[in-house]
């Protein structure tokens, strides 16, 4: 079954852009209209972050997501047979704070949000730096779509960390220098061991682990948002949020890149994804990691 999909998927993406274009206007229109994938968690999330907007136009900022996240899956293919030029042409992103840093001979972590098309992000980063590129991403449940994006970003160079098994994953990689990628907006699965802040009119848990691994190590902490500057070309930017964590405390790390990220989300709401059941834990101040007592892992 995998080889059969990675077959199909290599046809597709020699297909030219404007053409898998056409294809994302009719997987849209199935998957919003037709199938309705969790539409009632995108529309219950929206309505929830826009408390104040007309129902109209939460609909229509639902369907500007959809077509993203369709766009989404046919540049993700396209990364099978797309040439650097093409993606520099179509990508941009100043690196400058990364070269920074690793002339200093410091590592270097990178949190960012479920803003598209972080595939994109994530080869143009690794072509551009001289890191070794670590990612943590979280295992696919079906094991032939899972070895597909395994290959889809090992392709290119990218070090894969699972994120249930990270500190094995890291253990490699200790006194040396890298870059490590983190898609820090996780849902976590265990509130008692996170931080909670408010997070698009609701409190929100995240991960202590970013924040966590940044301090024990005393890593530099870069923020990056991905902006969509119109259909197939994208700009990114990179903030040096914190160059010494292990100053910092408990919490201020996670609570900055949250602020941060609500901020870069309310400015183009339509490319994160709605589409998480982000909200899964009810906020109670018992499980909060910060302010609720429970006691520090570090």
């Amino acid at each position: 079954m995998y080889y059969i999909i990675l077959a199909f998927c290599y046809g597709v993406s020699i297909l030219p852009l404007w053409l898998l274009y056409l294809i994302s206007d009719g997987l849209c229109f199935l998957v919003y209209n037709v199938l309705g994938y969790r539409r009632k968690v995108v529309l219950d999330n929206l309505r929830q972050a826009f408390p104040g907007k007309p129902e109209a136009e939460v609909r229509q900022l639902a369907k500007k997501f959809y077509r993203n996240l369709t766009d989404m899956m046919v540049e993700t293919i396209k990364l099978l047979t797309m040439s650097r030029r093409s993606l520099v042409k179509r990508f941009d992103c100043d690196l400058s704070v990364l070269h920074q840093l690793y002339a200093q001979g410091k590592s270097c972590q990178l949190h960012l949000g479920h803003n598209f098309n972080w595939e994109w992000a994530n080869l143009f980063c690794m072509q551009g730096v001289p890191y070794p590129f670590l990612v943590v991403f979280m295992p696919i449940t079906n094991k032939a779509v899972n070895r597909m994006f395994i290959h889809f970003r090992e392709k290119f160079g990218t070090k894969l960390i699972p994120a249930n098994d990270m500190r094995n994953g890291m253990a490699a990689w200790v006194g040396k220098q890298y870059l490590l990628a983190l898609v820090a907006d996780q849902n976590p699965g265990n509130p008692r061991r996170s931080y909670w802040f408010p997070f698009l009119n609701r409190m929100t848990a995240f991960y202590k682990g970013p924040e966590m691994n940044a301090r024990r190590f005393d890593i530099p902490v870069v923020f990056a948002h991905i902006k969509k500057v119109k259909r197939g070309y994208y700009k990114a930017t990179l903030t040096l949020a914190f160059e010494e964590p292990r100053r910092e405390p408990e919490g201020r790390i996670t609570e900055a890149f949250v602020q941060y990220l609500e901020q870069r989300i309310l400015e183009q709401p339509e490319t994160w994804v709605w589409s998480h059941r982000r909200w899964k834990h009810a906020y109670r101040p018992e499980t909060d990691g910060l302010r609720g007592g429970v006691e520090s892992e570090e």
